[in-house]
């Protein structure tokens, strides 16, 4: 399985707080049959993102785990001024390596004014494939999951977290995460993980639980079949 967002990095956001754990971290992920990850720090307004520091991180993560994980370097980009700013001016600074893809995370508060405008911008200005990551945690979105709808129609994939179908972040989340699932209108399966107990990076229960509710090939769909033509750079069609 590939896991395409997680805290594994240590020492720069609220993920892993030391290499030990991001070991630990990775050990997790490969007794679960984890076999790559993309690291996504956040970028955000606590948390500054150096593309050149982070990739530094992950080389010394790779030459700890001695081989028997492949990682890729991707971002958990918010939607701040200073970011789109930024974005535009280079967005391959925050891309998943080698792809058009893009992690978007909204504000646990609320939904950003005019997202649908930048949308537009991002798709065909910039050429991105936007990722929206757990839209099932939001309060709005938990309240009206539809609200997705025009953003995968205008390109965008949907990612729910794993431990959300679990119950790990409540009864909302998990009914959110099942009614996008019910619906189809979920494309990849993720940790989010943060450290190797309270978050850890485990896809299989969720895998099982979303097997049960749309198959076994649609479930396997989100964890392998998707996440691997992401980070091959093909396009994964947002509408069935």
């Amino acid at each position: 399985m590939i896991d395409l967002h997680c805290h594994i990095l240590p020492f720069v956001d609220d993920g892993a707080a030391s290499w030990e754990i991001a070991e630990q971290m990775c050990q997790v992920a490969l007794d679960d049959g984890i076999t790559h990850i993309v690291a996504t720090p956040h970028a955000n307004s606590e948390f500054e993102y150096s593309r050149a520091d982070l990739s530094k991180h992950l080389m010394e993560l790779q030459t700890r785990v001695k081989g028997k994980m492949k990682f890729s370097l991707g971002c958990d980009f918010h939607l701040s001024y200073e970011n789109i700013q930024t974005l535009w001016a280079n967005p391959g600074r925050f891309l998943i390596e080698g792809t058009p893809y893009l992690l978007i995370e909204f504000s646990d508060y609320g939904l950003p004014p005019n997202f649908e405008h930048l949308l537009f911008g991002m798709t065909t200005e910039l050429k991105l494939h936007p990722i929206i990551t757990h839209p099932e945690r939001n309060p709005i979105l938990q309240r009206h999951p539809q609200t997705v709808l025009p953003w995968i129609e205008a390109g965008c994939l949907i990612q729910v977290t794993a431990s959300a179908l679990t119950g790990s972040w409540g009864r909302a989340a998990k009914e959110a995460a099942v009614w996008l699932l019910r619906s189809r209108h979920v494309h990849l399966l993720a940790t989010d993980a943060h450290d190797p107990k309270h978050r850890p990076p485990i896809l299989s229960r969720a895998r099982d639980i979303a097997a049960r509710i749309i198959g076994d090939e649609a479930a396997w769909n989100l964890v392998e079949t998707t996440p691997s033509m992401i980070l091959d750079g093909r396009i994964v069609q947002s509408v069935a």
